[in-house]
Formats: structure tokens, sequence, C-alpha cells
């Protein structure tokens, strides 16, 4: 099926939208050519409050937060992953609300770094983020009047995760799924085995309503995460052929396949390209000397 991607959103910067029964979403002032027209943070109640992603370190968006939150108490803050438009706002909220922040884990890579490899996305990386409770996958967290699943979605990071709004249909999917792009799967903080096998385990699910982590929601989820899943085979199937037609390295494929893609995203493609190739390796279908690497010369398995 043809992948249709939603880029109809209106950022409201500075106001709470509500987005769903007791859910109000607030849009940092961050947009970018990855974060669309800003991050979505969340919050989610009535009385008592749980923040989903509170966003950048961001002094703008801290004061429309605590202005939506007005005179209620927030009992919880949620982290998805640890990339700096998602968590590094938590520390302060923490100190403003008394909240308890939870998430995954710290920032870590999908893989270890193989000897000589820097680590392109380390700028990106909220490396100092430590969650009060560290969520194992399907851990409730309840709250007044709600309750939190935390589903985890490894592959756009390793400690990525989405939080499902029990009893509702509601999930917010972060970065995981979005409708306005693909999510960027880049090695070695991300893997695309495991953001497949995450893509699977969502579509499982009976949700009927993703809220994600920039722009607007996902109506029809299941339908269009098939469409995602299509999406990575077709860009998988590109690479073997420029690989079969003479393509040897990342370069060459990227300039082909993505040549009406912005420039300024040819570096985060060149990851993406990566992060298919190296399970193209390890499933045996490509080949290379040595690990599979930025700089590699591919051939077919």
């Amino acid at each position: 099926m043809a992948l249709e991607f939603d880029i109809r959103f209106d950022p409201a910067y500075g106001q709470a939208v509500t987005v769903a029964p007791d859910v109000q979403r607030i849009t940092a002032r961050n947009p970018g050519p990855f974060t669309f027209h800003g991050t979505n943070s969340y919050l989610v109640g009535r009385k008592t409050l749980a923040v989903i992603d509170p966003g950048p370190d961001d002094d703008a968006h801290l004061e429309t937060l605590l202005a939506a939150i007005g005179d209620r108490a927030v009992s919880h803050i949620f982290v998805s992953h640890t990339h700096r438009d998602h968590s590094p706002l938590a520390a302060r909220l923490k100190l403003r609300t008394g909240a308890t922040v939870l998430a995954e884990g710290p920032h870590r890579p999908a893989r270890p770094l193989r000897i000589g490899e820097v680590n392109p996305l380390d700028a990106s990386a909220d490396i100092g983020f430590v969650p009060d409770v560290a969520l194992a996958d399907s851990a409730l967290t309840q709250g007044d009047g709600w309750t939190v699943r935390a589903v985890l979605t490894p592959g756009h990071t390793a400690n990525h995760a989405a939080f499902a709004l029990e009893g509702t249909g509601i999930l917010f999917s972060a970065d995981h799924v979005m409708a306005w792009a693909t999510s960027i799967v880049a090695p070695p903080d991300g893997a695309m085995a495991d953001y497949m096998k995450s893509l699977d385990r969502l579509i499982e699910r009976d949700d009927r309503l993703l809220l994600p982590g920039h722009g607007g929601p996902v109506t029809a989820p299941r339908s269009f995460m098939r469409g995602l899943i299509d999406h990575r085979k077709m860009r998988e199937r590109a690479i073997l052929e420029r690989i079969a037609g003479g393509d040897r390295t990342i370069k060459q494929m990227v300039a082909a396949i993505y040549r009406d893609t912005d420039p300024r995203l040819h570096a985060a493609a060149g990851l993406s390209v990566l992060a298919h190739l190296e399970d193209l390796v390890a499933r045996g279908l490509v080949a290379t000397e040595g690990e599979p690497a930025i700089d590699s010369i591919f051939m077919p398995g």
C-alpha cells in the first residue's frame, strides 16, 4: 500500500490544545528538519496530572507547561526516550512539581561502538538523564483517574518507549510512529531489526489513536503502520537493487535513493541506509569486509 503522510498541523505555540478527553498537547517552539513544527508534550488527567515527554530545555516551553498545569498537581513525568528534544526539561519540571520521572532507562546505544567508530549522534543524546523509576515492559503506573502502561518500542533509540493510556485506545507513540514522516533509525543509537519488531508489536495492539512526539495524530494506526513496514521493505529492495547494479558505498546509494530529499537530511539518510545494511548483513543478504560501517564497501551476499 502507498504510504501517505499528513503534514497538516497547527502547533498552536504557547497554548494547550485538547486532543482527547483529559489529554492536552503543548508543542515546543523547536521546529526543524527532524522535529517538524516542534516536540509535543502531553498533559494527562484532570486534578492530578501526568506529563508525557516534557521536551527540550527551553524556558518558554517550561512556562507554557506550567501555565497549562495551573494549580493542579503533577504526580508523574514520563519520558519516551533520551533525545535532547524530548527528555532534558524533565529535571526542571521535576524541581517545580515534585513529580516522579519514569522512563525505560538512561541513554545507551543499540549496539557497542566498534573500534575506531565515532557516534555521530552524541550531540543529540541527553547523556545525563537518569529516571527515578526504570520501566519494565508492560509496567503499569496508576495516577489520579488514569493508568499508563509502558510499551517498550526499541528501534529509533534503544531505550524508546511508547505509553498506552489504559481503557482509552490511546497510545503516545513518541518518535516510533508519526503521521508526518518516518522515524529516523540511525546506528549505533538505533537498530532497524528492533524498529521493525516494534512495529509488528504495535500492529498487534488494538489502539485506535496514536499521539506522536511530532505532528498530528495517527487516526488509523494499523493501516498506517502496515504502510510504514511496506515503506521500509521498499527501501530495503532499493538498497539491494543499487548494490546489484554496482553501488558499493552508502554515499552512492544515498545520492540515488534520496535524490529528491532535502540535502540537509542526507547525512541522516546515510545512517538510515546503514541501519538497513546492518540488518541485511546480519541476514546474509549483503556482504562486507569486517563490520558494516558508514564507509564500508558493500557487495551482494
